[in-house]
């Protein structure tokens, strides 16, 4: 008998399941969550229901939701693979991929040549750093459906992500050739022509992606990056306030009750905080802007990195610093230090480029001082960045390459690389470079440090902020498509006025650079023996203000 009455209930539920899933696939999601509900209500173990209500909350974006829903389907069913993908996709969400890739693994046992299957492997793989496996997945999946859309746009991440730019430009091409344009598609096919620096045609992608949703933030974001890079400053700053509604920044607001301070509001009387947003270079690079701030009649708090608070102690008008993570004291407004610039309506011609700005006590100075040789110029090196950052393959060196920049130079070398690997370390004794790295607690040490040294050459990390910051000449060397920052074709930078910029003149081409500083380095000891107390020459730049058009 109960048999048979649950044979009739699920017979007299199929009508009412079947218009969820109708309202369901015509995106009236309300309507298809309640009609699901009602299933479930009569039929509280009914898969399908569950399976599709847990879907459903994935894509209202309530991942805790949708797993409570999916568990209970798993314990009715955990041979589907269909379930088990869904599963997995919310767990990918929820950035527990490990797991995610699990239940992929599990889903693919039971239907080994699902393309979608596949793809969302390889898209794991890829937020692993996985690139390799990634591009293997996509490729499998194309082997089988050469025109599936988003395995032609996965595997041209996967090629950004392997740092072949060109090749990436070809499979989102053909995504949309296949799948016609899209919001998304342009917007990485932009990221992708910034890596060879062809701005115009990344501009030209990300005004259709915007024509197409003008409410896109990464698109507006990568717009805005193009921009700065052109010195479109008035437009840039403005667009790289979208960068919140980023995936890579969502997670990184802070959500303070006191307003954002957009330059417009008086700051006479009233407590400001200033506070780190992004890696150690940006927190040295635009805390330039604080006594700016303090001139404006406002008592600043500035909230950085524990590595950073004592060194900003030094810079004119901050009240007090905080280490992030410390407790805060009240205050009226807020502003991340890199939307200083959009406030004070920053141009090119108008950086302010008064350095030094950072500064570190005699005794500390003199303290370092005792551990390095004497008697010779003394050059600061530093040859890769965080290994984590977006386009690290671009602009770090290996050590072995980066030691032809002082092979013959008559200097005593000194490493300011922390941490160097084991390799490293070995490397640098075996060619007589000084290593104090364990010796580094902070900035502050790595400041006074620096303000032993008679020039620095480094690629873009967070040690030539500090230098330009301290106001010792640098060598900085750049890849094609260099950062926003240090806009294009131009030699020297409004914002460090000390810096010599050497640039790639093709995508991936290092051995010019190292070339021209060496030569460089070479002609700065020579002329500026027995110290180097004098002006070193310089190398044909626009004059200060003037921005040369960007490069094709």
């Amino acid at each position: 008998m109960a048999l048979a009455q649950t044979a009739i209930q699920g017979a007299d539920l199929a009508p009412l399941f079947e218009k969820a899933q109708a309202a369901h696939r015509d995106g009236a999601l309300a309507q298809a969550e309640k009609r699901y509900k009602a299933v479930l209500a009569r039929d509280p173990a009914h898969v399908g229901a569950l399976h599709l209500l847990g879907y459903l909350n994935y894509q209202a974006g309530r991942p805790a939701q949708a797993m409570h829903y999916l568990t209970q389907a798993l314990k009715q069913n955990g041979n589907s693979s269909e379930l088990l993908s869904t599963y997995g996709l919310v767990l990918h969400t929820l950035g527990r991929l490990d797991e995610a890739l699990t239940h992929y693994d599990a889903a693919l046992a039971l239907a080994p040549g699902d393309a979608d299957l596949i793809n969302r492997r390889g898209t794991a793989w890829l937020r692993l750093g996985r690139a390799e496996e990634a591009l293997a997945a996509f490729d499998r999946v194309l082997a089988c459906d050469p025109q599936h859309v988003d395995a032609l746009g996965n595997r041209g991440n996967a090629l950004v992500a392997l740092n072949r730019p060109e090749e990436a430009i070809a499979s989102y091409d053909a995504a949309m050739h296949a799948g016609g344009e899209s919001a998304q598609l342009l917007t990485n096919r932009a990221h992708a022509l910034r890596r060879l620096d062809r701005l115009d045609d990344a501009v030209a992608d990300l005004t259709r992606a915007l024509a197409r949703d003008a409410n896109f933030a990464e698109a507006t974001f990568e717009l805005a990056l193009a921009q700065l890079a052109r010195g479109d400053t008035a437009e840039g700053w403005s667009n790289y306030e979208r960068r919140w509604q980023t995936g890579a920044f969502a997670g990184h607001r802070r959500d303070f009750k006191s307003p954002l301070w957009t330059g417009a509001q008086s700051l006479k009387g009233r407590t400001i905080l200033l506070h780190a947003e992004q890696g150690f270079g940006d927190a040295i690079q635009f805390v330039r802007y604080a006594p700016l701030v303090a001139e404006r009649g406002a008592s600043v708090v500035l909230e950085v990195q524990p590595e950073l608070a004592r060194l900003m102690e030094s810079v004119a008008g901050v009240a007090r610093v905080v280490a992030r993570g410390d407790k805060l004291v009240p205050f009226d407004l807020h502003c991340p230090l890199m939307s200083l610039p959009r406030a004070f309506g920053t141009s090119v011609a108008t950086v302010p480029a008064a350095i030094p700005y950072l500064r570190v006590g005699a005794a500390e100075v003199t303290a370092w001082a005792a551990r390095l040789p004497q008697g010779r110029p003394r050059i600061g090196i530093c040859w890769a960045g965080r290994s984590s950052h977006s386009n690290d393959s671009n602009r770090s060196l290996p050590l072995a390459r980066f030691a032809d920049v002082w092979a013959g130079i008559d200097a005593d070398v000194v490493s300011l690389q922390y941490p160097p690997s084991d390799e490293e370390r070995a490397l640098l004794q075996r060619r007589g470079v000084v290593d104090v790295s364990a010796h580094l607690h902070d900035f502050t040490d790595t400041a006074a440090l620096i303000e032993n040294l008679d020039l620095v050459v480094s690629v873009d990390t967070a040690i030539v902020h500090l230098a330009g910051a301290l106001a010792v000449p640098t060598l900085l060397m750049l890849p094609f498509a260099a950062d926003f920052r240090w806009l294009r074709e131009r030699t020297d930078s409004p914002w460090y006025p000390n810096a010599e910029l050497f640039r790639q003149p093709r995508f991936a081409d290092w051995q010019p650079v190292i070339e021209e500083v060496r030569g460089h380095l070479a002609l700065v000891l020579a002329t500026r023996r027995p110290s180097l107390s004098h002006p070193a020459p310089k190398r044909a730049r626009p004059p200060a203000g003037e921005l040369p058009e960007a490069a094709p």
